[in-house]
């Protein structure tokens, strides 16, 4: 069977792309604002086509970025890893990737603050290989088996660990095999070389669609999420140095404005926008496969970029259960995040 071409991402620059005419108008200004220390923005995204990114790519395109005052240079990298690299090492200014990063930062000694949410949930579903384990019944059947995962430590590794303990098994039981974010990822499973995927849209969407796996966990609703991880469980997010932070509050004030407002947009956006905005090489070459891969991920898009409370100590529970140098006692979640940008980006937009 042929492998469907996905848009391969490289770690080109992005600075701006098509903006649509009527959305470069100037929004209203609500409340006060100094303008913006640093006009001239690096972000660092992992995977800049995926869903997790969406909010980002919607804020750039629309010109949401601009109508802050803002240059925003956007960095794309093959791994949130790689992202999170690119910002410590100070090639770029904030960060996109899961709030499981923050944590782990914070933990090798390392401060750095989450200022707008973009997910609210992880974006990933686990599914059984239909050709590996035609007849599966429990999870016990994949002891000795291999587990596809876009990287080892990544949300997709952590929430099939999950998986596995919800069924009796440490994760030690599989073999985890790194099949990264391309089209590997699909080769992987359909050669057998996994019997069990844990990945986000839209490849779990395409290998779905064929019935080449059985969905039994799904961290793409709000549902399936409370389920697996007890809790709220906070996905992708805008990030930087707290010294950042503190130092530049005007420019993560201009970001959360541009990102709460594209997720505004987002809540009543048709298909045909969604089509008409998105780059062209993200549609995966079949826009009605695109389409249904984003209806699965919609709901867990922030609404307002604001970060529940009780979210931060979902995700530490969850890590710290299986990353034993996390410890969470010497973690302070309140310094992991803060909703003071994206509350009054919320007031501004009415979002």
């Amino acid at each position: 069977m042929g492998i469907e071409r996905l848009p391969r991402l490289s770690r080109r620059m992005f600075t701006g792309g098509s903006v649509l005419a009527a959305a470069t108008l100037v929004w209203p200004t609500l409340h006060a604002q100094g303008q913006p220390e640093i006009r001239k923005i690096t972000i660092a995204a992992g995977n800049k086509a995926a869903f997790y990114s969406l909010p980002l790519t919607i804020a750039e395109q629309l010109g949401y970025f601009r109508s802050e005052g803002l240059t925003v240079g956007i960095s794309d990298h093959e791994s949130a890893t790689q992202a999170v690299q690119a910002m410590m090492g100070k090639s770029a200014n904030i960060c996109l990737a899961g709030f499981e990063h923050i944590i782990r930062l914070q933990s090798a000694q390392q401060m750095v603050q989450s200022f707008v949410l973009l997910g609210r949930a992880p974006q990933i579903a686990f599914g059984i290989s239909t050709r590996s384990l035609p007849r599966y019944k429990s999870i016990a059947e994949l002891k000795g088996r291999k587990v596809g995962v876009a990287a080892l430590e990544s949300a997709s590794a952590l929430m099939a660990s999950m998986v596995l303990a919800q069924g009796g098994l440490r994760a030690s039981d599989v073999g985890f095999l790194e099949v990264g974010e391309g089209e590997g990822a699909l080769a992987a499973l359909r050669s057998g070389q996994v019997d069990a995927m844990s990945h986000t849209d839209p490849f779990m969407t395409i290998l779905e669609q064929k019935g080449e796996v059985r969905i039994i966990s799904d961290a793409r609703t709000l549902k399936g999420t409370t389920e697996l991880f007890g809790g709220p469980m906070p996905a992708a997010c805008l990030f930087a140095p707290i010294d950042f932070v503190r130092k530049n509050p005007n420019t993560c004030q201009a970001l959360a404005n541009a990102m709460v407002r594209g997720l505004k947009w987002l809540q009543t956006a048709g298909p045909g926008d969604i089509i008409k905005t998105v780059p062209e090489n993200y549609l995966l070459g079949d826009r009605g496969l695109y389409i249904a891969s984003f209806n699965k991920v919609r709901e867990s898009i922030s609404l307002d970029g604001i970060l529940a409370d009780e979210a931060p100590r979902t995700a530490l529970k969850a890590i710290a259960g299986f990353d034993a140098s996390v410890k969470p006692g010497r973690i302070d979640l309140s310094k992991t995040y803060t909703n003071e940008f994206a509350q009054r980006a919320k007031e501004r937009f009415k979002a």
